[in-house]
């Protein structure tokens, strides 16, 4: 009887035993499960903002293909000016094909192709300087040979070289006063205001642009007014009551907006929203930019993907 306790015991003492061991061993296994789980997800969450780096970056090159299509639209006279916005444009063309093809997984090559974006910026703000230059030299060159003209009439007739002569000079003035448009970048975004590259996507435009430093130009409140055309020649937003005067007739625009100015380069930001019913066109656009009673900037683009 005795002995049968005992055993008894015993028994008692080994299945308890098992049992704390198969508890400690489900323990160790649920730790090791959460564990592998919080490095799954964290090794997702690192994924999805390599992917979202990626796109950014992918974005930031091709505006810097569309501002380098601008440059080129300005029909550069010189020509090794010319051939260095060529090569560049080449250069940012070749370098966004190769982050189009780089996985977002390469972080390496993610980063490198972060600091060749740095040395594009540096040479597109230093191309952007010499175009300005180059329009206002030859800008002035205009004038020169403009003011010879009239000095050479003097010796035809006198009286109507003075009067042709106070005539360029207003034209001169006013020419001077005038406010210049020297940037303007396109960026498509989607119906929460985020950058998007798919104008399926796209339900509003946002137009980033740059009016050069002018002194001579009266300060104070200014209206500037664009006007966007379709590729099939229509003007996005047109209504019977948005109206402007241009030369000598009211014409109608897309959008509006004031600023003040007051002397100094002023950057500004515009934005045209497509109406729900209105289709999206794919195909070749054009905004016109008027202030002052001029049209101070011609900027076309494309809306292709």
């Amino acid at each position: 009887m005795e002995e049968n306790k005992r055993t008894l015991i015993i028994i008692a003492i080994i299945a308890a035993v098992l049992g704390l061991a198969l508890a400690a061993v489900l323990v160790i296994l649920l730790s090791t499960h959460n564990e592998l789980k919080n490095v799954t997800n964290e090794r997702d969450e690192m994924m999805e903002l390599m992917i979202i780096e990626k796109d950014s970056l992918q974005r930031e090159y091709e505006d810097y293909l569309v501002l380098f299509d601008g440059f080129q639209q300005r029909g550069i006279s010189n020509d090794s000016l010319q051939d260095e916005l060529s090569r560049e444009q080449q250069r940012v063309q070749d370098l966004l094909e190769e982050l189009r093809q780089t996985k977002a997984s390469n972080a390496r090559k993610i980063a490198e192709l972060k600091k060749e974006l740095e040395v594009v910026r540096e040479v597109a703000q230093n191309l952007m300087i010499q175009v300005d230059s180059l329009s206002q030299d030859n800008r002035r060159l205009t004038d020169e040979n403009q003011r010879v003209k009239l000095e050479n009439q003097q010796f035809k007739q006198e009286n109507t070289q003075l009067a042709n002569q106070n005539t360029q000079l207003l034209e001169t003035v006013s020419r001077a006063s005038m406010l210049e448009m020297t940037a303007c970048s396109l960026t498509m975004l989607n119906k929460n205001d985020r950058k998007t590259r798919q104008v399926s996507n796209m339900r509003k435009l946002q137009f980033d642009f740059t009016i050069a430093k002018n002194i001579t130009c009266t300060p104070g409140l200014k209206d500037l007014y664009a006007r966007i055309m379709d590729p099939e020649g229509n003007l996005l937003g047109e209504t019977e009551e948005k109206l402007f005067h241009f030369e000598d007739s009211d014409i109608a625009y897309t959008l509006t907006q004031s600023f003040e100015y007051t002397g100094e380069e002023y950057k500004g930001v515009c934005y045209y929203t497509f109406g729900e019913e209105e289709t999206v066109k794919k195909g070749y656009y054009t905004i016109d930019f008027f202030c002052d009673g001029n049209q101070i900037l011609s900027f076309p683009f494309q809306l292709k993907k």
